[in-house]
């Protein structure tokens, strides 16, 4: 199915609750408006966006910008191309190259997190040292991961789609199976086992073994990007301020934001995922950095899989030129 045609109720409902007399662009006071649409419910994962806003960073630079969380059913590439939000989330990789090749007129103009928090857990004591250890094991996922990071998985370990389980969110089936695996997200699943199970399991951070694509990037239209890459740009550099001030800094005003908007965050829940996003150097340096380097790695191993054809101008997925400065 072509992703323009993968209209929902929910993409309908949230855009048009989207509309508003700032549609035009500006504000009253002369600012330009951006609706940021996340690809979750709020989030430490999203900290920096919230953070930026909660410090001023967009304002200063000339921005009114508004966060619209995501949820189940929500499409942020729809809500883009549509018009309803300016920017949104792009959650990995494929999702960006699966814009190109469907030649939605999207692309990604940043990515703050330098590697995909994706993570296989398994249980302890098992033997299990690397990735390479779990071939043969059955391995819990969802559907939308049989098509992205399982290709990965796949061309370098030689791991079989007769290992795969389906994954529904749920714990329970790798709880009840010593040589179960499943997946994650390094900031979620593994300390939620840990607490309500009280078992510290095995985490494999996939991009510590190789995995080389992106997460929590930003998505703007070509559009945008044509006739105003000064507020994409502005937005970049103000973001990044935002992540290194909620990962080094003061966290504060952005987990108060977090907590108004998603209510089920609490503060040790955001603060496992902080420390574990800087344990990690899931950010890193340079913030929001993207590279060709990284991009023709990422397409390579995908196309070798099947899953993009070899001659698909993957360039089209990215742009480099409105990334925040280095510092």
């Amino acid at each position: 199915m072509k992703l323009l045609g993968m209209v929902a109720a929910a993409v309908a409902a949230l855009a048009l609750a989207a509309c508003s007399p700032g549609d035009k662009g500006e504000t009253k006071d002369g600012r330009t408006t951006i609706r940021f649409a996340t690809d979750w419910k709020a989030q430490a994962e999203q900290g920096g966006f919230y953070q930026a806003m909660a410090t001023g960073e967009y304002a200063r630079r000339g921005l009114d910008v508004t966060i619209m969380q995501g949820g189940p059913g929500v499409n942020v590439p729809q809500l883009i191309a549509s018009g309803a939000v300016e920017l949104g989330m792009g959650s990995n990789s494929f999702i960006v190259l699966n814009l190109a090749q469907e030649k939605v007129p999207v692309k990604a103009v940043s990515a703050f997190m330098q590697k995909d928090p994706q993570v296989l857990i398994a249980h302890p004591d098992q033997g299990l040292n690397s990735l390479a250890d779990l071939k043969g094991r059955p391995i819990l996922l969802s559907d939308a991961s049989t098509t992205a990071f399982w290709v990965w998985l796949r061309a370098k370990y030689g791991y079989t789609d007769e290992q795969v389980r389906k994954y529904t969110f749920n714990a329970a089936p790798f709880l009840a199976d010593k040589r179960v695996v499943q997946q994650g997200y390094l900031t979620s699943e593994p300390y939620t086992i840990e607490k309500t199970a009280g078992l510290k399991p095995q985490v494999f951070l996939l991009a510590d073994e190789g995995f080389p694509g992106y997460a929590a990037m930003v998505l703007a239209s070509d559009s945008l990007i044509a006739k105003n890459p000064d507020a994409v740009r502005a937005f970049n550099e103000a973001s990044a301020a935002g992540w290194r001030s909620y990962l080094f800094g003061d966290p504060a005003a952005g987990d108060a934001l977090i907590i108004k908007d998603n209510p089920e965050m609490t503060p040790d829940i955001l603060e496992q995922a902080r420390a574990k996003m800087r344990a990690y150097a899931i950010v890193g340096e340079p913030i929001g950095a993207m590279t060709d380097e990284r991009w023709k790695a990422f397409f390579e191993v995908a196309a070798s899989q099947g899953v993009y054809a070899k001659d698909l101008d993957y360039k089209a997925a990215y742009s480099l030129q409105l990334l925040p400065a280095t510092k």
